[in-house]
């Protein structure tokens, strides 16, 4: 098992009220970062969510006008999906997409910026923009941040066995 690398908080703030800003640095190259992002090999590796959910579908067509999408199942068989359309991909520095939860959930407008530090460490930066306050007030009251912060913390540990 590789040894453990710099661990680093996941920050959310609200700088307007139709933002959420999430922010975590990773010990790891923004290209393998980037890689972890945006390929169906690594996704299903850490973006989970809380324990007992698994990763049933991965579908990216990374290019601006493409489409992803993912599902999820949890062990008691609950299931869930969102997905979205890419609006730009800068690799390995931007990506802005559309962001649908599908019922009830408002869609978004997701920009997330990749910066590499000159010891290999990575910032993320993810702008989550809402239609409406509103809609950013319930993504927050849904548990969403300790969920982003669990899904980043295995990413942090994915990021260690592919260096």
């Amino acid at each position: 098992m590789p040894a453990a690398g710099k661990v680093f908080p996941t920050t959310v703030t609200t700088p307007s009220d139709r933002e959420i800003v999430l922010t975590r640095s990773f010990d790891a190259p923004r290209r393998l970062v980037f890689d972890a992002f945006t390929k169906p090999e690594h996704i299903p590796h850490w973006l989970l969510g809380p324990e007992g959910w698994s990763m049933t579908l991965c579908e990216i067509d990374l290019r601006p006008g493409g489409a992803w999408r993912f599902a999820w199942r949890n062990s008691d068989g609950s299931e869930m999906a969102m997905n979205g359309v890419y609006r730009e991909v800068v690799p390995p520095e931007r990506l802005v997409n559309t962001e649908s939860w599908g019922g009830d959930w408002a869609s978004t407008t997701n920009t997330v910026t990749f910066s590499e530090e000159d010891d290999d460490t990575t910032t993320v930066t993810t702008i989550i923009l809402y239609p409406s306050k509103e809609a950013r007030d319930a993504a927050l009251k849904s548990g969403m941040k300790e969920g982003v912060n669990l899904s980043y913390n295995r990413l942090a540990d994915y990021l260690r066995t592919i260096r």
